[in-house]
């Protein structure tokens, strides 16, 4: 099972015990997807401004 489809299951797994039960799995696998590009968009920024900043030192 792969991290992505580990992620999807804890996630459709806390909804459920809260009280979402509309959600399918391959609905929290999209919401996983969304979550890391993201994650990956802000680590690259933050990469960038780290640099920068380094830069004008």
């Amino acid at each position: 099972m792969s991290v992505k489809a580990m992620m999807a299951t804890i996630l459709k797994n806390h909804l459920t015990s809260r009280g979402v039960h509309s959600l399918t799995h391959s609905d929290c696998a999209e919401i996983v997807e969304h979550l890391i590009e993201k994650l990956t968009e802000l680590e690259l920024s933050l990469a960038r401004e780290v640099a920068n900043n380094q830069k004008l030192q």
